[in-house]
């Protein structure tokens, strides 16, 4: 099937894509809420049945967290190569019904865009996924396996310890993560670069009890004082994560990302600063950043006038490929022991680690891809971009099958506001990456 043949395929299964993506909106299929459990099961099944129809021998596996995944098969030409979809089938939670503009488990169209929580992280991806597959119909010139994960939200851990059970499901020579996006809407993008993590959290503790901050004020130890001290040592003036031993310089050289489209795609209030010494690409992508992401203290409508005794805070390091996450946990906490001052005790306690991903970008499956991309989209060239998030599925697969090229790509572009009220997707991201998916699923291995 040529090129327009598959472009005018795709355009008319837009209309069942829109019913695929109200259907799988339709599940609130939030792994961590046990109430949800009936919707998750639900969401798999129906994506099970949807690649059963296609001609995949599906099979819903429950995870060692309890999470229904989808994997499945469906050969190709005898000796061709294999491709695997991902995509993941649950959702974060909505949070507050009344911050949405529309309910959030029911798909609505607005102003050319489809609304509901998943309709871009990443029930668009996975419609994305069939809508290729549909179009591309018997003149698939490759295997496909479908990986659709059911826990990617609440950090993964059952298909990560499937991938070690049965590393057999997941092979491939070329794994297309539908878990990403365009930098702008019809603009092609490549993620070629994710941040790894390290979670940890800060106690430090100075009294044995709280003490009435008029009579002991001034020469008594501060726990909170003493934690703001310490937190505030990980960043300097211009906002550069500055952890003693962790390297906060290096470069991106891929697609340029302005500080006026990062401001707008940030949402930066008028008069806020974009930080840091490097560009926003620099930034967010290359390099270290650590976030105060919650802390336990006094609420102001339920505080005293007591020095508190113990604080804590939950930090949220993000590091940059060419960095690994236990040496850079040693260093910080060897940062905050030798920076938090006045000898209060401190401890740091591991949460969560994720390697960081570097995609190799010179193999024949990123070949394919990228002609698939630039005809799907009509651009000469695609550009490379990098994600601050993590996705540590993507360190696992690649060090159960080192030779398979791993690609991340999807609907996800900034005017998405995933994991957010009002979460949306723009109908054309799905056209175009069904697209480029169809364009690539019937040429690779010809």
């Amino acid at each position: 099937m040529n090129a327009p043949d598959l472009n005018a395929s795709v355009t008319d299964l837009m209309g069942r894509a829109r019913d695929d993506l109200a259907a799988l909106v339709g599940f609130p299929s939030v792994h961590l809420d046990a109430s949800k459990a009936e919707a998750s099961r639900a969401s798999a099944d129906w994506v099970a049945a949807a690649f059963d129809d296609l001609g995949f021998a599906t099979e819903v596996i429950v995870t060692s967290d309890g999470s229904p995944a989808v994997v499945g098969y469906r050969p190709g030409p005898e000796g061709s190569p294999t491709v695997a979809l991902y995509s993941h089938h649950d959702v974060q939670p909505a949070g507050d019904d009344a911050l949405w503009s529309s309910p959030p488990f029911e798909l609505t169209e607005r102003d050319g865009r489809w609304y509901g929580r998943g309709s871009a992280d990443c029930k668009g991806n996975l419609v994305s996924h069939l809508t290729a597959l549909r179009a591309a119909g018997d003149d698939i010139a490759c295997n496909v396996r479908i990986i659709i994960e059911g826990s990617e939200e609440a950090g993964g851990e059952g298909l990560d310890d499937l991938v070690a059970e049965r590393p057999d499901l997941f092979a491939a020579d070329l794994i297309l993560i539908g878990d990403a996006g365009n930098v702008a809407a019809g603009v092609p993008t490549l993620t070629t670069s994710l941040r790894g993590v390290v979670n940890v959290k800060l106690t430090v503790s100075a009294l044995e009890t709280a003490v009435h901050s008029g009579a002991a004020g001034g020469p008594t130890p501060d726990a909170m004082a003493a934690l703001i001290a310490g937190l505030a040592s990980l960043r300097d003036a211009r906002g550069d994560t500055t952890i003693d031993g962790v390297p906060n310089d290096q470069t991106w050289e891929g697609v340029v990302y302005s500080d006026e489209q990062f401001r707008k795609d940030v949402g930066a209030l008028p008069g806020t600063d974009i930080l840091g010494s490097g560009t926003p690409a620099e930034m967010a992508w290359a390099r270290p950043a650590v976030t105060v992401i919650g802390v336990d203290a006094p609420s102001t409508a339920d505080c005293a006038a007591a020095i508190i005794p113990r604080a804590s805070a939950m930090l949220n390091l993000r590091i940059p490929p060419g960095l690994e996450p236990q040496p850079v946990y040693d260093a910080l906490v060897a940062h905050l022991t030798a920076h938090i001052p006045w000898g209060v005790t401190v401890e740091v306690e591991p949460d969560s680690f994720g390697r960081p991903f570097l995609a190799t970008t010179d193999g024949p499956g990123y070949r394919a891809l990228t002609d698939a991309m630039t005809s799907a989209y009509g651009i000469d060239g695609v550009f490379y971009a990098g994600q601050g998030g993590s996705i540590p599925l993507c360190t696992v697969l690649a060090e159960a099958h080192p030779a398979a090229e791993i690609a991340l790509l999807g609907v996800e572009e900034p005017l998405c506001h995933i994991h957010a009220p009002d979460e949306s997707v723009d109908p054309e991201e799905i056209r175009r990456t069904a697209l480029t998916e169809a364009l690539l699923l019937t040429s690779f291995g010809r």
